[in-house]
């Protein structure tokens, strides 16, 4: 088994440019908040990440990405065990490439009363 090699998010962000993928391990609710802002991405959530890692390609370079950087060191060890090669963590996950200023997505805040009205009418 190889090592897991950490990388800064300015560095995983140049990496993605160049073909690598980013595989966000995080579970759908948290992905649905925030989200990484870039072309090439997988979510792959931890919960089911034995089912479905078959799905990751071999060949490319992997950065495996969570909120702080301990499910995705996880699961990069999981890759490794299974014949990837080139897989790299996230330091710090989302939190960091946020404070570094790379790109995100947020859902938009929604105010506490329209989110109630909206309840109201799932249940009409």
């Amino acid at each position: 088994m190889g090592k897991v090699n950490n990388i800064s998010p300015s560095n995983a962000y140049a990496m993605t440019k160049k073909g690598a993928l980013l595989v966000d391990v995080r579970e759908p609710r948290e992905v649905g908040k925030k989200s990484f802002d870039i072309p090439d991405i997988m979510e792959v959530p931890l919960s089911r990440f034995e089912q479905l890692m078959h799905e990751i390609p071999v060949k490319r370079k992997v950065i495996l990405a969570c909120r702080r950087g301990n499910r995705s060191l996880l699961a990069a060890r999981v890759l490794l065990n299974h014949g990837h090669s080139r897989v790299f963590n996230l330091e710090h996950g989302i939190i960091r490439w946020e404070k570094e200023g790379l790109p995100i997505k947020s859902a938009p805040k929604q105010n506490p009363l329209s989110r109630l009205l909206h309840l109201f009418r799932k249940q009409s």
